[in-house]
């Protein structure tokens, strides 16, 4: 996709999305972290549901390393990967307080080295808590930027880097949350919903037209 017909598709994202946050509930960078990695193959309503009563009992590092692993599982035994979960979360506080005196490093490589964190939950940190331009590609985001030639690639991380090099410089503090909303309401995985897409008319997706026809009004 040429940078003119990018610029207009993220234009109209704003327009569409005028402010793109994250759906996670959170009241710290600690819970924050807590949150996106509890987030992992799970859905933000899923997750929100667990940390109402885990973030209650253990708000901050030293609250949750005292809950301790079993009390961390019994809020959040209904999502998947949940033993693991509890474990990395348990090993993150821990180790936020040993090297960090319990905060949240604005630092990709201190993120990285915490239990549990990968590049996309560092991203996810970094973008929505310290306002660092960078783009976390999570399904919805892989899927919009090769779906609508945005930033076609083969791995999370060719579409990331592709993204940073195309998204013009206003729009990409809010890049994220732009297309991950876009992807998570309207250009879904199995019927995107093209005929109200605020992108349509810059979207490169040779099917959009078939499916414009199903999602408008009287379509099958």
């Amino acid at each position: 996709m040429d940078p003119q017909n990018i610029h207009r598709c993220f234009a109209a994202l704003r327009v569409a999305i005028p402010e793109p946050k994250t759906e996670l509930n959170y009241d710290s960078p600690f819970q924050l972290l807590v949150a996106v990695v509890l987030s992992a193959q799970s859905t933000d309503k899923a997750v929100n549901a667990c940390t109402r009563t885990l973030f209650a009992a253990a708000p901050t590092p030293e609250a949750m390393v005292i809950l301790g692993e079993d009390g961390i599982k019994a809020h959040i035994h209904r999502l998947g990967l949940f033993n693991a979960k509890a474990r990395h979360v348990h090993a993150l506080s821990r180790q936020l307080l040993a090297l960090h005196d319990g905060e949240v490093p604005a630092d990709r490589k201190a993120l990285e080295a915490l239990p549990g964190v990968g590049r996309k939950t560092a991203n996810v940190v970094l973008n929505t808590e310290f306002g660092q331009p960078t783009i976390a590609v999570d399904t919805h985001i892989f899927r919009v930027g090769n779906r609508t030639g945005i930033a076609p690639g083969k791995t999370p991380l060719a579409v990331e880097q592709a993204l940073l090099a195309a998204v013009p410089a206003e729009y990409r503090q809010d890049a994220h949350h732009l297309l991950i909303l876009h992807g998570r309401y309207t250009c879904t995985a199995r019927r995107p919903h093209c005929g109200h897409c605020p992108i349509f008319p810059c979207c490169e997706w040779p099917d959009k037209h078939r499916w414009a026809a199903e999602s408008s009004p009287g379509g099958a």
